[in-house]
């Protein structure tokens, strides 16, 4: 998992001494552990660099925003309380576990999924010996697929997650949901069982959409994964004429620049200044195909002007599909001001 930023809530001399040797186990994270003022003045000898608080409440707020998780070894009961003022939602709150003075059973609270609060419980219990995690999360007990997961792993981003509830209690009843998306990404998903595959047409209230650029549903739970866009370009394109090309190639299509992962084109273009220039400014990686990795595609494109001047099956088109992760053309290439094509794979 990520790289996460820990906080470790400590409020008496056990908790404390349960902290320091917890914090031993993730070493390969930033964590801070925090304890009482009063606490802190009656043990002597630490070797940790503790920070100290007067109240438990002074540090919840700031922790909240400032950790990625926070790691209470406190009464369960007690932490309820103190969170609860802030909730805000399960894909914004940091996750929170609870873990006793033995650091033999660990419970993810909050945010087990989405935050990573099972994952990290997880982690802790494999590597302390003999410790349980008790996960809560009925899709992980009942090893149900979880669409919030799906998405994290693969950095997809989650519209309309209030959706996810009426989702999840149909696969834990054993009821179908519909997913709409193409057909390489739903063989990729890490179970089936339960799900149908459907057409963007057939989209009712028990359908998951998969899809880059939906943007007019406000109702069914929503997957966006990220594009790989193919472009090509006439010689000696400025930078300024591919960048406003890219800028409307994403207004047509209701996409936002965070949903490009990266860009590829045919070799001819690698050394196009105005390409590279538009490439390293928003800071996409950029692929290059030569002939023979363009036309071993099976699939059939948009006519191109390449197939005159280079023998290629196109530029724009093909090059997104080799570079892209499901290898599915989703948007077909568009020329913009004569100079500039622009197509789009998944």
């Amino acid at each position: 998992m990520s790289k996460l930023k820990i906080a470790i809530v400590t409020i008496n001399k056990p908790s404390l001494s349960a902290a320091i040797k917890l914090n031993d186990y993730l070493e390969d994270f930033e964590a801070d552990i925090y304890t009482s003022k009063k606490t802190a003045a009656l043990v002597e000898d630490i070797n940790e660099d503790i920070i100290t608080y007067d109240k438990l409440d002074d540090i919840i707020a700031p922790a909240w925003d400032a950790y990625d998780a926070i790691i209470c070894i406190l009464a369960m009961g007690a932490v309820v309380r103190k969170i609860a003022p802030f909730l805000k939602g399960k894909d914004i709150d940091p996750a929170v576990i609870v873990i006793n003075l033995a650091l033999d059973k660990v419970v993810p609270l909050l945010s087990g999924h989405i935050g990573g609060a099972n994952e990290l419980s997880d982690l802790i219990s494999s590597r302390i010996d003999g410790c349980i995690n008790f996960v809560s999360t009925a899709t992980d007990q009942t090893k149900t697929i979880a669409f919030e997961m799906v998405a994290k792993q693969n950095d997809w981003k989650i519209q309309n997650l209030k959706a996810l509830a009426n989702i999840s209690n149909r696969l834990l009843n054993k009821q179908i949901v519909k997913v709409a998306t193409c057909a390489s990404i739903f063989d990729s998903l890490p179970s089936q069982e339960n799900l149908e595959l459907i057409g963007f047409d057939n989209i009712d209230e028990n359908t998951v959409v998969i899809s880059s650029h939906i943007t007019n549903n406000t109702t069914n739970l929503i997957l966006q994964p990220k594009l790989t866009l193919g472009m090509g370009c006439n010689r000696d394109t400025p930078y300024e004429e591919i960048n406003n090309a890219f800028l409307e190639f994403l207004d047509e299509n209701n996409l936002a620049k965070e949903q490009i992962q990266n860009i590829a084109s045919f070799e001819a273009k690698s050394d196009e200044v105005g390409l590279l220039e538009f490439a390293k400014n928003y800071d996409f990686d950029i692929q290059f195909y030569d002939k023979e990795n363009i036309n071993s595609l099976e699939q059939e494109f948009s006519k191109s002007s390449s197939t005159k001047f280079f023998g290629l099956k196109g530029v724009a088109e093909p090059s997104c599909v080799l570079a892209s992760k499901y290898k599915e053309l989703i948007i077909k290439k568009k020329s913009y001001f004569k100079s500039v094509t622009i197509a789009a794979a998944i």
